[in-house]
């Protein structure tokens, strides 16, 4: 499966993990360093960093702390619409 055929949600996940790992290695961390900074074990950090699990808002939130990170950062260059398509937990609203 590849990024243009998953879900929006899967989008936004693998974005996120994408921007975490970059920025990790930039900062020259290891898993298990970024990991321990935010209480949780390495090999959660690599399901993060995959795109294999979501991210919880107070994860993220710590994840952005422990890199010293504007937690805005991990949303550049992140599609503002995944999906075009309105569906299932999309609102849509009358034009004005």
């Amino acid at each position: 499966m590849t990024i243009g055929t998953r879900s929006p949600d899967a989008v936004v996940d693998v974005h996120l993990g994408q921007e975490i790992r970059r920025r990790r290695r930039e900062l020259g961390l290891t898993q298990h360093q970024l990991a321990d900074a935010c209480g949780v074990r390495f090999q959660q950090i690599q399901k993060y960093e995959r795109g294999a699990n979501r991210i919880a808002a107070s994860r993220l939130w710590k994840i952005a702390q422990a890199m010293q990170t504007p937690l805005s950062s991990f949303f550049e260059g992140l599609p503002s619409d995944p999906d075009s398509s309105a569906g299932p937990g999309r609102l849509t609203f009358p034009e004005r």
